[in-house]
Parts: structure tokens; sequence; C-alpha cells
């Protein structure tokens, strides 16, 4: 039977953990390895909907045509079910869906997902990317196991929906593409989106149903008007409201606006309100040219209302509009005005209660995209460019130095050091601990990458540089690739706008990073060098000895052993040399990777020992688990599996200690190889079972093909070659996706090994012909090993 080609017959093998309460089973290699058991997919039920719309009236047909839609019988019930509420800015699409999905949230008992994909904002859109980032980890996937590429992302997430009763709403798109990426793969889920575009190209290819929101009629229009007005004002005459009613275009949010500001006046007579917006729309007429006459309606309510905010409010009002971001938190808003926290809580509650601001959760505020864009505007024609790049730098300046001090507990070892002071007029957040700080870079991580390119936009180049590199630290331990990549880019542009040698290294340095975790290893190498060439000019020791370390990782990943053995011992030479001991430690532990694998288990042993203290005397609980590791290989290879065993146990008890499963999964593969050395291959099998099962929520396909083959290892050792041969081949299947060379020939070995045993012989000929080719690639010494036995063979 050929090794790439599923056999339609073959049974459906079964490999069950004693007390795991997991299952792995492997079925036809294209279709993949399975995980089924008791522990649920999400670690977490989401319930992220927003707020319902306090006094919502009427549109009582609407919620009613949504409810029929959904609740039709769909021809494909594979296909996600996909409703698209359209119409024009204002006229309430976002309130309906949040008032529609609040009175059937119960029928989606495994929660509701929620973004808003700013598809109109003044500033950048929500990429689809940055979506499935946040929805993942809302999912419960853990920030290391987010895969990098857009469409891995987008196939983990239907196989986290696949079988889900769930909400998703997606409020403001801009396209179609910014939209489909997000799609479930199946009717389970319910995705409701809003937009200003009729998005046709989801009605013609997904089957959308589309539901087009007009203006309100007259009679809902008035009554949203009397239910916002009606505890503040009882002699209000119907014809007054009809005209207040059309002046607002008859528009939900420039309704809200005006019933507020009547509702705060209620001994003013109405009609007084209505010359005084009949008069702000004149003046607005006489400025603009044949626009829109509903938008203009809506911008002339937006400077009515804002005309009778006191100055402190309005002011703050404007100076929002050159806020990074469209979301913000009070310390935020405090530091953008330079004043206290107290005094910019007083103005913000104005301007929430004026309905200028929204306020979706406590000490956090957000702008309508119409009325940010009437703030960027005010800002512009009524504060001075003096006092705009005041406040501009201010702004940012507070996001660098709070993202400083949020690093230093998030990144304690990978972190860049600030050394310009932190300017008079700024007051960072200071944080306590690691999650207080990781919790603060959650919420603002948009406004992170708003402030790098608000930053490098106002030619503000060296806080557009020292921003980037600052996140760079945070990002390594959040995998959070889109923002990275965003922000290192432009951090490498700012550098060199800056004409800052040091500050373009240090950038490049970020974005090759970035490159090497998401496994582009020929970009990671190219910025790598170039940053190295930069230190190297400048006579930085410490940098070029850290770009050394990862010119040597990459030299590890592509088995260029010398290369990487050069690079990890030039490196540590230059940390000796400086006093760095951790940064040497680090060094030798990398170099002792690559002694085991040019087979000098012995050499690796002894420098193991010495960088296990370093890292345990400077408490780099990372740094020890990892020489533990190594250290278990080494011992594993010299024979000597009772060693082997109680440094492996003591790496997963720091993985444990740490509740980190990225450690526990990788490491448990070791384990599964120390008891196979030991003679329990029925122990290993659940060892094995166990980090598959991880690595499998986790989404890394290469760990666990890495399990998966050792699976099968398992089964060969305990002489049952027919259930070995579907772990295998599921794993060869993974190895060629993701093109990684020497783990395929490894595993076409495992694989032929087991034809063999099941006198498959041609089968068995065909894999060592396809790894023989496959080694042609590699010269180090276990490729020349693993290239003579199978010749042998």
């Amino acid at each position: 039977m050929p090794v790439d080609e599923p056999d339609p017959t073959h049974h459906v093998n079964r490999l069950e953990a004693s007390g795991s309460g997991d299952v792995v089973q492997a079925r036809d290699v294209h279709g993949g390895v399975h995980f089924h058991g008791s522990e649920p997919a999400f670690a977490v039920t989401p319930s992220q909907l927003p707020g319902d719309v306090r006094g919502f009236v009427n549109r009582q047909a609407e919620p009613a045509t949504l409810t029929g839609a959904v609740a039709e019988d769909h021809d494909e019930p594979l296909a996600a079910v996909v409703t698209v509420i359209t119409g024009t800015a204002g006229v309430g699409k976002t309130s309906l869906a949040l008032h529609w999905a609040h009175s059937v949230r119960a029928h989606f008992p495994d929660g509701q997902l929620y973004v808003n994909l700013r598809g109109y904002d003044p500033g950048q859109p929500v990429a689809p990317e940055q979506v499935l980032d946040r929805f993942l980890r809302d999912l419960g996937v853990p920030v290391t196991a987010i895969p990098a590429q857009l469409d891995d992302r987008a196939s983990l997430y239907r196989s986290l929906l696949a079988g889900r009763k769930m909400l998703v709403l997606l409020d403001n798109a801009a396209t179609a593409g910014q939209v489909r990426p997000l799609l479930p793969g199946t009717a389970d889920a319910l995705v409701v989106v809003t937009s200003r575009s009729r998005l046709s190209g989801l009605v013609a290819r997904d089957g959308a149903f589309r539901l087009g929101l007009d203006i309100l009629l007259e009679d809902d229009a008035v009554a949203l008007l009397g239910t916002v007005t009606a505890r503040y004002r009882r002699h209000d005459q119907r014809h007054e409201l009809v005209e207040l009613a059309r002046l607002c275009a008859r528009l939900p949010l420039a309704l809200r606006i005006a019933a507020e500001r009547a509702a705060s006046r209620p001994m003013m007579r109405l009609d007084e309100l209505i010359a005084d917006l009949r008069d702000e729309s004149a003046l607005w007429d006489a400025l603009t040219a044949e626009g829109d006459e509903d938008a203009d309606a809506v911008r002339t309510v937006f400077a009515w209302s804002y005309r009778a905010l006191p100055e402190p409010a309005a002011r703050l009002f404007r100076l929002l509009g050159l806020h990074p971001g469209n979301e913000f938190g009070l310390p935020a808003a405090a530091a953008l005005a330079g004043t206290t926290l107290p005094d910019a809580r007083r103005q913000l509650d104005v301007l929430v209660g004026a309905h200028l601001l929204e306020q979706p959760a406590p000490g956090r505020y957000e702008f309508h995209d119409l009325l940010r864009a009437y703030a960027v505007d005010q800002v512009r024609h009524l504060e001075p460019a003096d006092s705009r790049a005041a406040v501009t730098r201010r702004i940012l300046s507070w996001y660098l130095y709070t993202a400083d001090n949020a690093q230093i507990q998030i990144a304690q070892f990978d972190g860049y050091e600030l050394t310009d002071p932190i300017p008079d007029d700024v007051v960072p957040l200071v944080f306590d601990g690691y999650e207080t700080a990781l919790r603060w870079y959650q919420i603002e991580r948009a406004n992170l990458v708003g402030a790098t390119r608000a930053a490098a936009e106002a030619k503000l180049h060296g806080i557009a540089w020292r921003l980037a590199v600052v996140l760079r630290g945070i990002y390594m331990h959040q995998n959070a690739f889109e923002d990275w990549f965003t922000t290192s880019r432009i951090g490498v542009a700012a550098a060199e706008q800056d004409d800052d040698r040091g500050g373009q290294a240090e950038a490049l340095e970020s974005l090759g990073r970035a490159y090497f975790q998401s496994r582009r290893l020929d970009e990671a190498k190219a910025n790598h060098r170039a940053a190295l060439i930069i230190r190297q000019g400048l006579g930085n020791r410490f940098g070029e000895a850290v770009s050394l370390n990862t010119l040597g990782l990459i030299g590890l990943r592509r088995r260029q052993f010398d290369d990487a053995t050069s690079c990890f011992e030039r490196a540590s030479i230059i940390f000796r040399e400086l006093g760095e001991r951790r940064w040497e430690a680090l060094m030798r532990s990398n170099l002792s990777e690559a002694l085991c694998e040019v087979q000098e288990p012995q050499v690796a042993v002894e420098v193991l020992r010495e960088t296990l203290t370093v890292f345990r005397e400077v408490a780099d609980r990372a740094g020890e688990g990892n020489a533990l590791f190594h250290l278990s290989w080494a011992h594993r290879e010299l024979g000597e599996i009772v060693e082997a065993r109680s440094c492996i146990d003591q790496a997963l008890t720091v993985a444990e200690e740490n509740e980190n499963q990225v450690w526990e999964a990788h490491w448990l593969v070791e384990l599964g190889q120390v008891q196979r050395a030991a003679g329990q291959p029925a122990e290993a099998l659940v060892s094995f079972q166990r980090a598959a099962s991880i690595q499998r929520r986790l989404g890394d396909r290469s760990r666990e093909a890495f399990a998966l083959d050792g699976a099968g290892q398992a089964y060969q050792d305990m002489g049952r070659a027919e259930d070995a041969v579907d772990f295998h081949r599921a794993a060869v299947n993974t190895h060629r996706d993701l093109d990684d060379r020497w783990s395929l020939a490894r595993t076409l070995q495992h694989l032929a090994d087991v034809a063999d045993q099941t006198g498959s012989s041609q089968d068995a000929r065909l894999c060592r012909d396809q790894a023989l080719d496959l080694l042609a690639d590699f010269d180090d010494p276990r490729a020349a090993a693993l290239r003579q036995r199978l010749n042998e063979a």
C-alpha cells in the first residue's frame, strides 16, 4: 500500500490514556488525527456581547425578520448561517444587532463572540488576522500556540467552533474579505455582520441573508425622543418632536444626542432648542457643498451638541481626536489632556452624558466612528499646531513609558532598556506584577500598534522605533505576530528616518525574531545579519553577541551545525567578557542542542550541568527547564536512563509549577522516549498521547507530529505494527505539509520499519527511497548514520 495514499478500508485505531479522559484517533492520514474525550474544546465560554441598548424602541419588524431568517430550514446544513445588516451611518445597525442578539443569546449556550471591525473608523480597520488572534485566545488557545498564518488561524478557529452553538457578531465590517476568514464552517454557529456596505459578495458567494435598515419611521423617531426625554420633559408637543426628528434625519444616533440635550435642559422650551438646531443646520449648510443630506444632518447635531458643552469637556472631546485609537481608558485620557484622573473622569462623564462618547466598561470609553471623525475635524480647526504637537507627543510618550513598565513585568529577561529620561509632563502607569501588566497590554494592544503608527506619521521617529522595540519582549511571549510584524516594520523605517543606527539594529532584531518565531527562516536570517553588521560597525559587543545567538538558532533549525556552533561559541566568548552570566549560560545551553544533534552527548552533559546552575541562581525557569530537557536527551543518548528520567521529571515539574502547557507538551515527548529506552512502551504510549492531545489543543502541528510519531514507535515496541502504521502516516503527512524535510525523512524510516514487520516490502522500499532523497540535503553525523541504515535495509 503506497504510504501517501489512504487505504479506504483501514480500520480506526484508538490510543487511550488511562485516566486522562482523552483519546487519540488515527484514521486516514488526509483526514488527520482526531481527539475526543471528556475535556471540551473550549477552555472558556465567551460572553462578549456589549450591553443591550437602553431605551430601544420600535423596530419591531426587523427583529422578527432576523428571527425568521435564522429559524428557516436550510438546504445546506453544513454552511454557516450568516446575516448581514446594512444601512447608512448612524441608522442604528449596531443597536439592532445587539438588541436582537441579547434576545436570542439563550439559543447559543456555547458562547457569544463580538468584535468591532472598525471598517469606517478614521484609523486602520481591524485585519482578520488580528480578530482571529483575539478570538482564539478568547476560546482558550494559549497565546504561544496561535498559528502565524491567516489560513492556519482560520482553520483552527473553524475546528474550535465545529459542532458548537455560538453567536458571532462582527460589527462595522468594510468588505467581504474582512469577514470571510471569520466565518465558521458549519451551521451550528450564527454570524451577524453590520456594515454600511451591501457586502454583495457574502450574499452571492456565502449565502448570507441581507437586511437593509432604513431611517426610522416618523412615529418610531418620535417614540425614541419621547423615551429619552419623558422623565424630564412632560409638556413637549408632538409637532415639535416631529420637527426635531426631521432635523435629525430620523437617524437613531442623532436622535439620541438631540434627546439627551433636550433632557438635560428641562426648563428650556423645545421650540427654542429646535430654533437653535435650525441655526446650526443653516451654518453647516453654508459651510458644505451638496453633501449627503443624512450625513449633514448628523454632523449638524454633533456640532449643536458640541457647542453646548462646557469648555473643559469640549476641549477634551476634540483632544481625544488625537488619541491613536477609537477606544481608550481613563488614564490615557488624563495623560492626553495633561490633567488628573478625577478631572478627566468628570469631563468624560459629561461627554458620556451628552452621548458624544460611549462607556462600554468601567473606566473604558469609546467613540462612534462618526463622532471620532468629528473630533478629529474639530481639533485640527480649533487647536494651534504647536498645541496639537505637544498633546500628540505627550500621549505617545505615555504609551511608550507605560509599555516599558509593562515589559519589565512580562518579559523580565527579554526586555529593551530605555535610557532616555521620562518627560516631565508624562506620568506612566506602574504595574505591581505580571498579571496587571499583562492585563493592561491585552486591553491596550490595538492602541499600542496605533501609537507606533501615529508616532511615525507625526515624524516622532524616536518614539516610533523605541515603542516597537519595547513591545518586542512582550510579543515574544505572546506570539502576537500581526502586531509584531506591523510595529517592527514601522520601527525599522522610523529608525532609518531618525538616522539612528543603533535603533535600526534593534528594530531589525525585532523583525528578525518575529520571522524566526513564525518559522520564516530566510527572512529571519536576512534581518539578523543586517542587525549584526550594524552592531559590529558601532562596536556594540552585547548587541553583536545577541545577533550571533539568533543566527546560531537559525543554523540549528536548518541543521547547519558547524555554523550554529560557531555562532554560539563566538557569542559565548563575548558574553563572558561582558560579565553576562545568564546570557553566557543561554549560549552554552543552545550549544548543547547542537552537540546532541552531532552525537556528542557526553560533552553536552558537561556543558549543561554548568548552565543549569546559572539558570537556577538567576531564577530563569524557562532556561532551567530547557536545560533539563536537553540534559535528559544527552543522558538518554549515553544510555544513562535513570539520570535521563530524573532530568525530564524535573523539567516537567518546572512546566507544572509555571502552568505552561507549551513546555509540558514539548517535554512529554522526551519523557516518552526515555520510557521507551527503559523498556516501558505502554507508559511511553501514555506520554506521547498526552503530548499529542495538548499539542492538538495548542494548534502546534509540528510538535503534534513528533508526538504521533513517538506513539507509532511505542506501538512498534509493543509488537503492534498494524496499530503503528496510522500514527506514523499521520506524522508523515504533517511533516510533508510543513516542508520539514529532516523530520519527514526520519518518520518515513519508522514507517518503513513497520512495513517490514507487516510484510509490505514494496511500501518499505518506497519509504526508504523517499527518505534517502530527502537526506541529500543534510551532511551531519546523525543524517549520515540514518542514510547508512536506510541503504543497508
